[in-house]
């Protein structure tokens, strides 16, 4: 029972072991099961030997151990795979390719520069292996368009409104580009081209080899030119040997201005630990923000300790792209745990090559696509700022300007990306010069300035050639404006007079200076739309257009109904119409108060006209006592006194037009009678003409006044029908033969004569300003009398030529009102009138209306004894109120206003019986007027 007991006892103990030893193993297993990782292949291409490359390896390790550590349950962890592209374009292209097809990376990390990164970027699109780079900013790279090429920096176009930020707050209108002659200096200038609008960008390449003579010569050229702004965007290291030659040959002294770029303004005092930051004080610079951060502070401390060892500072040493490397690597981490990593192996699996420039054998990563997917959607807030990413790029935050003082940077201002606006603070400039600089300067030579040699005109300029000195000096009208201008500048110019040989050619003078050969151009240049857009053009100094001279002869008494032509056929036919409709109206208000519009009809009707057309001339004797015809009066001698005053203007007109009538006035006229006209040689008024619809054959040119008389006076058959120039030309010679020629429309619009500079030449506002100051004083006056006649007694050919006809439709105004007081009046007449008689119009033993209406009629047509205007004559006897007011003539009978004791019955009974003379019996005898 014992030995049965022991038994039992132990193999109760081994059954549990077992489960002890099960429990423990599945417990492995859970644990095992819980800690499973997959491993993600990452390359990394950088030069190696670089301190740059060095530091943002760093940065980069550094990221994925912060990483990890911060995200332990993660299922993914990346192992890096670095290559060195040792300075090389087409060794850093082996090492992507290297990566892809030898060791099958998920991903690439850099190159450092965009030169390197060209054939990568097409490889990875090809491959489908996202390649993230977080220093290669040219904007030529976007051009690719690979949805697998992330670029987790700032592409450098980003940064060009902040640039023209500054420009225009400055208001300069010229600066020169001075770039690297590579992918990286290239790719920006496109992009500062279109944000400089208005503002002449000039460039400057220099070699990345350029040895420090190479460099200087280049800006000795530039310093011989007017520009004195400076936008310098190159790396770093070739930069600070520009700005050291600069500094030698007198270019970072007072008046200079130098900007340098986003990578340069970052990287300066990288370099040689900032012991160099002296040699561009003065200079302002563009910097993308970095905002403040814990986390920022934090690796800054933790990136010091892993430097301990080191002597010098390694504060400095952590840049810009050192930050974009430690986000870049957290956002791949990030996209790679997103991403299904379940086929590790590449389409084509083929491992056995190991030449590293085969590319036949190269495959396409499955999950590519996913992985570039997961990176586009990535976002955070990173070291260097918020990382998000829109079309694969950075997105772009705002700048800081910079301007390096001393060993420092102070920041004067800040600027959006999308902005072109910015206000900055005070600015210690080169040469630590605090006043704002022009941006230009007149270089040290003299200014050549290019006159037209001409054949006549000589008022407005002439050219005079020493043949003793071969010294060339100007004259003339433009000549003096020019140099009047010129002393009104706060500065000194120094001119050399240089003439264009004949024949003269104005387009060729422009050409001149936009080729540069001239500094510009002075003389009687018009201003023109096509030339603009080759030269800046100076405010216009003279009158603006395009007219044309004709002879005149004299028409005197050639026409003998000249006096209707001031008014037009309408103009009179509703004058005498309103004549005649006024005399009807006065008549009407007059005929029963007045005597002077009384008597038998055909005076009636003589007097009306009469007194009616005499207000022409305000003639008319008769009277008007009614109140409502002196309104009317009142009303109409206003209206004529208008009509009579226009009348003599116009008519003096046209007797003007008459005397001094131009042989011919249309354009259209010339050239429906294929008549020859003339033009000055060498201007664009010939072109002018030709688009009028003018055949070339039909064109004379000229080249002085006296030419042109010739050819005028010559007639329509040897000569010109007519001249066409510009109408400073053509004032200058008017007042010499007023009385031969005369201008007449149509005047086609040009801008006038101005001075041509080249391109935001900054003399062209500065001479505009002068010009205004010259051209509103007294100065203008003096030299337009010291070389042009007065014109003062010419007529005015805009007044003599070109009169036209009054119509209706000019004075329609005046008769709407002489028409309104009449009818208005009239109205007024009527209803006092059939107020006055309502009697007889309400009385029905008159019978029918119409004999209602006789009676009207007839009432109408006798006196108004009753009016104040008859009071002294009415004579009433009442000594015998029957006998003595009864008359036996059965054929007259006149009636006098009943007497008192006549009843109104009477009165009708004896209107009855004067109206019907067949059925009177008795008779009211009455005195007659």
């Amino acid at each position: 029972m014992i030995l049965m007991m022991n038994r039992r006892k132990t193999n109760n103990t081994f059954r549990s072991y077992i489960f002890l030893l099960v429990g423990f193993f599945l417990s492995m297993d859970v644990g095992l099961g819980q800690n499973q990782t997959s491993e993600i292949k990452v390359g990394v291409v950088l030069d190696l030997n670089t301190t740059f490359s060095k530091i943002c390896l760093t940065s980069i390790n550094m990221s994925l151990s912060d990483f990890y550590k911060d995200h332990p349950s993660y299922r993914t962890r990346i192992t890096l795979h670095v290559r060195d592209s040792m300075e090389d374009t087409v060794q850093a292209s082996a090492a992507a390719l290297d990566l892809i097809k030898n060791e099958q990376v998920s991903a690439i990390i850099g190159p450092k520069n965009s030169m390197q990164a060209e054939f990568m970027i097409r490889l990875a699109n090809k491959t489908q292996v996202p390649t993230i780079t977080f220093s290669a900013t040219s904007p030529l790279l976007t051009s690719i368009k690979s949805p697998y090429f992330v670029r987790a920096t700032l592409d450098d176009s980003s940064q060009v409104k902040a640039i023209a930020a500054i420009v225009k707050s400055y208001s300069w209108r010229s600066v020169v580009a001075i770039y690297e002659d590579n992918e990286l200096g290239k790719g920006l200038m496109p992009f500062l081209s279109d944000a400089l609008q208005n503002v002449e960008v000039n460039k400057s390449a220099i070699a990345t080899e350029a040895n420090d003579s190479q460099i200087q010569n280049e800006l000795r050229k530039l310093m011989g030119r007017q520009t004195r702004v400076f936008v310098v965007h190159m790396e770093s290291s070739l930069a600070l040997r520009v700005f050291q030659k600069a500094r030698e040959i007198g270019m970072m002294e007072e008046g200079y201005v130098w900007l340098i770029t986003n990578e340069m303004t970052h990287m300066m005092r990288h370099i040689d630990h900032g012991h160099n930051l002296n040699t561009i004080e003065g200079v302002l610079g563009v910097r993308s923000h970095v905002p403040k951060s814990k986390e920022l502070e934090d690796f800054q401390l933790r990136w010091e300790r892993s430097f301990e060892k080191e002597k010098t500072s390694t504060r400095d040493q952590l840049h810009i792209f050192a930050l974009w490397a430690y986000d870049s690597m957290t956002a791949l981490a990030l996209a790679v745990e997103k991403t299904n990593f379940d086929s590790l192996q590449y389409d084509n699996g083929s491992v056995s090559s190991k030449n590293m420039t085969d590319l036949g054998n190269v495959g396409v990563s499955p999950y590519g696509p996913g992985l570039q997917k997961a990176l586009w959607e990535v976002s955070f807030k990173g070291l260097a700022g918020d990382f998000n990413l829109t079309d694969g790029q950075l997105e772009s935050p705002k700048f800081e300007i910079i301007n390096f003082v001393g060993n420092k940077e102070r920041i004067i201002g800040f600027v959006k990306a999308n902005s072109d606006k910015t206000k900055l603070g005070p600015v210690i400039w080169p040469g630590k010069s605090k006043t704002d600089p022009k941006g230009w300067e007149i270089p040290r030579k003299k200014l050549t300035v290019g006159v037209p040699m001409k054949k006549g005109f000589f008022d407005f300029v002439e050219v005079i050639k020493d043949p003793t000195t071969n010294i060339t000096t100007a004259k003339g009208y433009a000549i003096d404006i020019f140099e009047a201008a010129l002393k009104k500048l706060s500065y000194s110019v120094s001119l050399e007079y240089i003439s264009l040989e004949s024949p003269i050619d104005y387009n060729n003078l422009v050409c001149q200076v936009y080729n540069k050969t001239w500094d510009a151009v002075v003389g009687d240049v018009t201003i023109t739309a096509n030339r603009s857009l080759y030269v800046d053009f100076t405010l216009p100094y003279t009158e603006s257009g395009v007219s044309m001279m004709v002879p005149v002869r004299d028409n005197e008494n050639n026409n003998t109904w000249v006096f209707l032509k001031p008014w037009s056929l309408g103009l009179w036919v509703t004058t005498c119409c309103f004549l005649v409709l006024i005399g009807f109206v006065v008549w009407l208000f007059e005929h029963r108060i007045n005597t002077d519009f009384r008597g038998p009809p055909h005076h009636q009707i003589g007097t009306s006209f009469w007194f009616s057309f005499s207000t022409m001339v305000f003639a008319n004797r008769e009277k008007v006592v009614s109140n409502l015809a002196r309104f009317v009066m009142v009303v109409w001698c206003f209206v004529m006194l208008v009509l009579t005053q226009s009348y003599t203007a116009n008519l003096t007109s046209f007797l003007m037009a008459q005397r001094f009538h131009p042989a011919a006035i249309t354009v259209n006229d010339l050239i429906k009678n294929k008549d020859y006209v003339g033009y000055q040689g060498g201007t664009f008024v010939k072109d002018i003409l030709l688009d009028l619809g003018f055949h070339i054959n039909n064109l004379k040119p000229f080249y002085s006044s006296k030419e042109a008389d010739e050819l005028l006076s010559k007639g329509r058959s040897n000569g010109i029908a007519a001249a066409f120039d510009e109408v400073a030309y053509l004032n200058a010679i008017l007042p010499q033969s007023c009385s031969k020629y005369a201008m007449v429309e149509p005047t086609f619009k040009t801008a006038g004569f101005g001075f041509a500079f080249p391109k935001n030449s900054p003399l062209t506002g500065d001479i505009s300003t002068a010009i205004l100051d010259v051209t509103e004083g007294d100065e203008m006056q003096e030299i337009e009398n010291k070389w042009f006649r007065k014109k003062n007694d010419c007529p005015d050919p805009n007044t003599a030529l070109t009169s036209n006809s009054l119509s209706l439709r000019n004075l329609w105004g005046l008769f709407l009102i002489a028409g309104t007081a009449s009818l208005l009046a009239l109205l007024i007449f009527v209803v006092l009138y059939l107020n006055e008689h309502r009697h007889t119009l309400c009385d029905d033993s008159e019978g029918s209306s119409w004999r209602k209406l006789k009676v009207l009629f007839r009432t109408f047509d006798e006196k108004d004894l009753k009016s104040h205007t008859f009071k002294k004559t009415n004579v009433h006897n009442v000594s015998s109120p029957m006998t003595d007011h009864y008359i036996q003539s059965p054929s007259t009978v006149q009636i006098t206003p009943r007497p008192p004791s006549l009843s109104l019955n009477m009165e009708f009974e004896l209107r009855r019986i004067f109206l019907y003379p067949e059925r009177r019996t008795l008779h009211y005898a009455t005195d007659v007027s």
